[in-house]
């Protein structure tokens, strides 16, 4: 029986990069290389290779077995605060809205609306879904009578990665397993 690994294309078989301290440089997304930019970090020895794939490539005098894990030999420190982002703002409220806790049809709202002098800051934007969001319109939550779950805070790095494991990946390959904090099946 073939291993996996032998029959994937090699597009299938990124590296998950973790910094020089061994933990990931992101878990959501998760911090990910497609194979060539993980053997170009290889040959010019920016990285160091913690584990690899039973796949191989080849070149006319080379045979290299593609890397599942790799470690960057320079730290890269993370940003302090991340950038305003939807995907960061969506992220930092869990991906539901925030006024009925549903995930469908996300978008974002000005707690206070712009037509009386709100910004689009962190303090002053969430997570709301289509309906509610049209059905808040130009009002404040108060105006509305429609609470908010969480008050609007610009989030650390920190804390998105933290709200970040709470959504893994639908694909971890095992060697991924010990660099990883999620508590979920891994594939084969």
């Amino acid at each position: 029986m073939f291993h996996p690994d032998l029959i994937r294309h090699p597009d299938g078989c990124p590296a998950l990069v973790l910094n020089a301290d061994y933990t990931p440089l992101s878990y959501y997304p998760l911090s990910l290389w497609p194979w060539q930019t993980a053997v170009k970090a290889m040959w010019l020895d920016r990285v160091d290779v913690v584990a690899c794939y039973e796949r191989e490539v080849r070149s006319a005098t080379v045979a290299l077995k593609l890397p599942s894990v790799i470690a960057l030999k320079q730290f890269v420190k993370p940003s302090q605060f991340p950038a305003f982002t939807r995907f960061n703002l969506f992220l930092r409220d869990r991906f539901e809205c925030q006024y009925c806790g549903h995930g469908r049809e996300l978008t974002f709202d000005h707690v206070v609306p712009r037509a009386q002098g709100g910004r689009t800051t962190w303090e002053n934007v969430v997570t709301a879904c289509a309906p509610c969001n049209l059905k808040k319109g130009g009002r404040t939550p108060k105006q509305a009578n429609m609470p908010l779950h969480i008050d609007a805070i610009r989030p650390t790095s920190w804390q998105l990665q933290e709200h970040g494991r709470s959504f893994p990946p639908n694909y971890l390959h095992q060697t991924w397993r010990d660099w990883l904090y999620w508590d979920i099946e891994l594939e084969a």
